[in-house]
């Protein structure tokens, strides 16, 4: 049985559908293919627990954004969920240790993860 839309919900153009996609695309690509695959695949055997325990969160979010290519009002919940946690961290922890000046190599390779999630507010 063909998808039928909620006539109580409006309708989403094709435009949005294509721009979601792009999204999770780019945060699949980039964020997983680019920067944290490779380093958990390469370079994580002495990482501390906290470092390795939020590249893998990274990492399932990546993989998990593919499946919001081919699905992308389904898992637009995915999508908030990245953006408001990125957007927390960058905020809350990376800002605070830059303008106490407490910034270390570990929050600036963590930022630099995180900050592609500008993108999506545009």
């Amino acid at each position: 049985m063909p998808y039928q839309p909620d006539p109580a919900f409006p309708a989403v153009s094709l435009w949005q559908i294509n721009a979601m996609r792009l999204l999770f695309l780019l945060m699949a690509g980039i964020m997983g293919a680019v920067y944290v695959w490779p380093q958990l695949l390469f370079e994580s055997a002495g990482w501390e627990v906290a470092r390795g325990l939020s590249k893998s969160m990274l990492a399932a979010l990546a993989l998990l954004s593919l499946w919001g290519v081919r699905y992308p009002l389904q898992m637009l919940p995915l999508m908030l969920y990245e953006i408001a946690w990125k957007t927390i961290w960058i905020v809350l922890i990376a800002g605070r240790a830059y303008m106490a000046g407490k910034w270390t190599p570990d929050i600036e390779g963590l930022f630099n993860d995180c900050i592609g999630i500008v993108i999506a507010y545009f």
